[in-house]
């Protein structure tokens, strides 16, 4: 044909132009795979809103860089051929992620899929340092890397701060003793950028993150509107996601429900200088302090609570604490959902152990004190995954990748 490409039949479509047709849909469809969505090809070709074709070649791209694999199909119970099953890549890239909070800190290796590869025991002891803190964590996940010999495509911190946007400093880490407004993100990056990995590096609020994962893989799968409170070892922090995007305001600071007044008569002192904040009346040393119980140091304040509820429920004195815990927090989430009209509200930390324990209770007290309540109760479930804010903090680190394969991989 003298050098020329032979002639195609009407309609019919080269592997190649499919691909460079298809090539602005891998970030939406490795986010589709990522969060369970599309667990077949047939269903990415649905969601993508493509031919079988080109949903065939953005699958194999998706599998050529190494984040996902294309199964065969079980044909049992099927009608006809059955589809390709879609898996993210149980040997493919990592991101490392980390978290810090008034009781130590812990590092992981997350895959795609929100799961975790591999995970350093928790440290107990939080240096007033936060480049000490920031620097021993990183550490500890750089060891993670050497030993599975895992590609680190990016890295994420949560804190238990508000983070302000764009600078990404904590700028109130109350309940550690950093200086307000610590550069965590710069000292994060200088960190990894340190141990030889020259990544995207991202902060953000542990809450914040923690409600992230759960959208995305956990409790609030499939909720549009979806608020999430959570008490972890110190405080209280709250987050909202809205059609799919976490919120986080104008600079970050958004949903910081610690401080919604719950106890104004004779409410416990707060870090902020009030008194009687949700952050001080249903955290676990809330609850320790209800039941009379004086905390040890063998444990973190969050188990101690935990151990509380699930050994000791049948006291009288614990389970009156419980029930004053349980009113306060029903009184703050009444407020939050007349203000914000959520579909669905998870609790994390404490406050999952404290729904568990009294479910009706609880939502007894919002519904009553919800204007939405009483005319169609807000689903409150507890979250599901364990540790959730790694979780969220590695869905940062995986955005760019999900934004774009091939740009962020390649670089």
């Amino acid at each position: 044909m003298n050098g020329k490409e032979a002639p195609r039949a009407a309609g019919q479509v080269s592997t190649r132009t499919r691909l460079e047709r298809g090539r602005g849909a891998l970030g939406p469809a490795l986010e589709l795979v990522h969060t369970g969505r599309a667990p077949t090809r047939a269903v990415l070709t649905s969601e993508l809103g493509v031919t079988r074709a080109t949903a065939g070649a953005v699958a194999a791209e998706l599998e050529a860089l190494g984040l996902i694999h294309v199964e065969p199909g079980s044909a049992a119970g099927a009608q006809g051929r059955p589809s390709h099953r879609l898996v993210v890549a149980d040997d493919g890239p990592v991101v490392l992620a980390a978290q810090v909070h008034s009781d130590g800190y812990r590092a992981a290796l997350v895959g795609l899929g929100g799961r975790i590869v591999a995970t350093t025991p928790g440290c107990e002891i939080v240096d007033a340092d936060p480049g000490r803190v920031i620097g021993s964590v990183v550490e500890a996940g750089t060891q993670l890397l050497r030993d599975t010999g895992r590609r680190c495509a990016g890295a994420g911190l949560a804190v238990p701060s508000a983070v302000a946007e764009p600078e990404g400093n904590a700028l109130n880490p109350l309940h550690l003793a950093w200086p307000v407004g610590a550069p965590v993100r710069e000292i994060f990056e200088e960190r990894v950028s340190g141990a030889g990995f020259d990544v995207p590096v991202f902060t953000g609020n542990d809450v914040n993150l923690a409600a992230l994962a759960e959208h995305r893989h956990g409790a609030g799968r499939g909720s549009r509107d979806l608020l999430c409170v959570a008490t972890g070892h110190r405080g209280v922090g709250g987050a909202l996601v809205l059609d799919g995007r976490l919120h986080t305001g104008s600079s970050g600071l958004a949903l910081e429900v610690g401080h919604l007044t719950v106890n104004p008569d004779g409410g416990r002192a707060c870090h902020c200088g009030s008194r009687g904040c949700l952050d001080v009346e249903t955290d676990p040393m809330a609850l320790l302090t209800a039941a009379g119980r004086t905390p040890g140091p063998e444990e973190s304040l969050l188990a101690q609570a935990r151990g509380l509820l699930s050994g000791e429920y049948a006291d009288p004195l614990v389970r009156a604490a419980a029930e004053e815990l349980i009113d306060r927090l029903g009184l703050g989430l009444a407020g939050l959902v007349n203000i914000l009209n959520p579909d669905r509200i998870i609790l994390g930390g404490l406050h999952r152990e404290l729904l568990t324990a009294d479910p009706e209770r609880l939502r007894a007290v919002v519904a009553d004190r919800s204007l939405w309540g009483r005319s169609g109760s807000v689903p409150i479930l507890a979250c599901t995954l364990d540790h959730n804010s790694l979780v969220g903090a590695a869905e940062l680190a995986w955005q760019p990748v999900l934004d774009d394969p091939l740009t962020a991989l390649a670089a």
